[in-house]
């Protein structure tokens, strides 16, 4: 094992968040796992003064190692990857924010060009439950959704990773207030109202203390509610920058496919209908659309031959994806997913179905099976 002092990329640990490496002492015997915490200056200072080291091997980006893993390594990956952003944005009065920030995207965005149908299935199935974190992940959803859509679009690469911040940061203000208003039965009060409408400046002035500079970054974050037609807040604007129509879109899709107390989840192929119908004809709608399709993977479908199944990747066209199949026919499980296509008639997908989230797990192997 060749290791180095952990002074010299103790630049990468930050304060109450995973570390992103194991830790040794200074006869190269593990301390502190990958994953663990550091929770304060002096603890990180007792460590570099007892000459803690790092294994060489380890000091690999986490966006190498995105890209590198092995296939049956990526949903870990994902886990470890929405762990650490989730944990990034609850600590955005952080010092070290901006950094950890990009450090938490960087994997993320890996994952995501790596494979985009595994990253669509993150949305579809690592659901917003409505809990304390549900506003971190409902701005993980959008943001992977955003990436992908600017892809699509050939947007520069700068610009993908842009509007991915954009789309994480954008409800930096009213993280926690999403997770209450998911929970409750009864329409937002008075004061509730005032946080949603002044949450886009709020978010700003979050931002700018944590040292964002990129003005284009912050405009979109003021006007991501703003609408086209002037109907949107906080100034009814019309002329509203395209990473703001963006990441709008993006987190009004995924949304849709977010439960509340209120009402369930919307299936997918009638969140993508209810965004043509309320945003016919826009070039950004149509490339959100056509990236997930009407089957988009993470989906539950029932076959023709009777089998249910998880759509795993999208296939050679809108109504013939790939899934991973977790009955038979007649309705008795499979003792391992069967990945299989939906070209053939007597395969074709016959029915979208309610996501159930006890079968969850069950499809993973098939998920990041070779194609």
């Amino acid at each position: 094992m060749q290791t180095a002092p952990l002074s010299t990329v103790s630049h990468r640990i930050h304060l109450g968040l995973p570390l992103p490496f194991n830790v040794r002492d200074a006869q190269a015997q593990l301390l502190l796992a990958r994953g663990a915490r550091i929770d304060s200056r002096a603890q990180l200072e007792a460590l570099l003064e007892r000459g803690a080291l790092v294994d060489l091997a380890e000091l690999r980006s986490a966006a190498d190692v995105a890209r590198e893993a092995p296939r049956e390594a990526l949903p870990g990956l994902w886990k470890e990857t929405q762990v650490r952003v989730v944990d990034t944005l609850a600590r955005c009065d952080a010092e070290s924010f901006r950094t950890a920030l990009d450090d938490a995207c960087e994997p993320a965005l890996a994952l995501v060009e790596r494979d985009p149908d595994l990253a669509i299935f993150q949305i579809l199935t690592q659901a917003a439950d409505v809990d304390t974190a549900y506003g971190a992940r409902r701005s993980m959803h959008a943001a992977i959704t955003a990436s992908l859509v600017a892809q699509r679009l050939a947007w520069a690469p700068s610009e993908v990773e842009k509007a991915f911040k954009v789309a994480l940061t954008m409800n930096l203000a009213m993280l926690e207030l999403q997770g209450v208003l998911a929970r409750q039965d009864r329409p937002p009060t008075t004061e509730q109202r005032v946080e949603l409408r002044t949450h886009p400046m709020r978010s700003v002035q979050m931002l700018g203390a944590a040292g964002v500079r990129d003005e284009d970054w912050l405009r979109a974050v003021l006007q991501h509610h703003e609408v086209e037609d002037g109907s949107g807040y906080p100034a009814g604007r019309s002329d509203v920058c395209e990473l703001a129509s963006l990441v709008r879109r993006a987190d009004t899709y995924t949304s849709k496919l977010s439960a509340r107390r209120t009402r369930e989840a919307m299936a997918a192929d009638v969140a993508g209908r209810a965004m043509f119908m309320q945003d016919p004809g826009h070039p950004m709608t149509q490339a959100l659309v056509k990236e997930f399709g009407i089957y988009p993977p993470g989906s539950h479908v029932r076959l023709a031959s009777g089998a249910l199944a998880v759509v795993v990747a999208r296939g050679p066209s809108i109504t013939t994806p790939i899934v991973a199949c977790f009955t038979r026919p007649d309705g008795r499980p499979l003792p391992a997913p069967q990945r299989i296509a939906t070209t053939d008639a007597a395969q074709a997908v016959v029915t979208l179905l309610p996501l159930r989230h006890d079968e969850q797990a069950l499809p993973v192997a098939a998920v990041v099976a070779p194609n």
